[in-house]
């Protein structure tokens, strides 16, 4: 079962950055997202929403190649397969792309919506719909955004961590990085 996680980030584009490193992530095989959502509440209090799927290509490109699927196999009935490729592609990503636009898959649109009308002025939000995770890795690739969980279907245990974190969380300072590289090269070697 999916687990939903909504974080809220003080900063607009906290959010896009998040989900650009939950995407590497996921090529390593240490999540895995279902959906992803980021909500943008600009200047004027306007809410943009950026989906993480575009439906209407991908619905546009499995009705485009089933149709000419079909099309070829009735063409072949009626001795013109490829009139009959053309005609069910074009007919296939037509509808295709229509019912992509209609259709609304995984976190639902309208949730999103309300959560987005409570974000103040130049937040941002990710929503994420979770199938599984290695949480400790996840957390610790994610120690340098800060964050505040809005909403969750996680147990409280898990959510209480991932608050920790997301509370704890900081980016390192450059002189951080330089003390810490001395004080390793500064240790004795056994």
């Amino acid at each position: 079962m999916a687990e939903l996680v909504v974080v809220g980030f003080d900063n607009p584009t906290d959010a896009d950055r998040v989900l650009t490193e939950l995407t590497r992530l996921q090529k390593e095989y240490l999540i895995d997202l279902e959906d992803a959502v980021v909500a943008i509440r600009g200047q004027d209090g306007a809410v943009r929403i950026k989906q993480s799927v575009n439906l209407v290509k991908l619905g546009a490109t499995s009705g485009g190649l089933s149709g000419a699927m079909w099309g070829s196999l009735i063409g072949l009935l009626f001795l013109n397969p490829i009139a009959g490729f053309a005609i069910g592609g074009a007919v296939g990503a037509g509808s295709g792309a229509l019912s992509g636009n209609m259709i609304d898959y995984g976190i639902n649109d309208d949730f999103i919506k309300s959560i987005g009308d409570t974000l103040k002025p130049e937040t941002s939000a990710l929503f994420l719909l979770i199938r599984k995770s290695q949480p400790e890795k996840v957390l610790a690739e994610l120690s340098g955004f800060k964050g505040r969980v809005i909403r969750s279907s996680l147990s409280p245990e898990q959510e209480a961590k991932l608050q920790a974190a997301l509370e704890s969380a900081h980016p390192p300072s450059p002189s951080e990085g330089v003390e810490a590289a001395g004080a390793v090269a500064a240790q004795p070697k056994t």
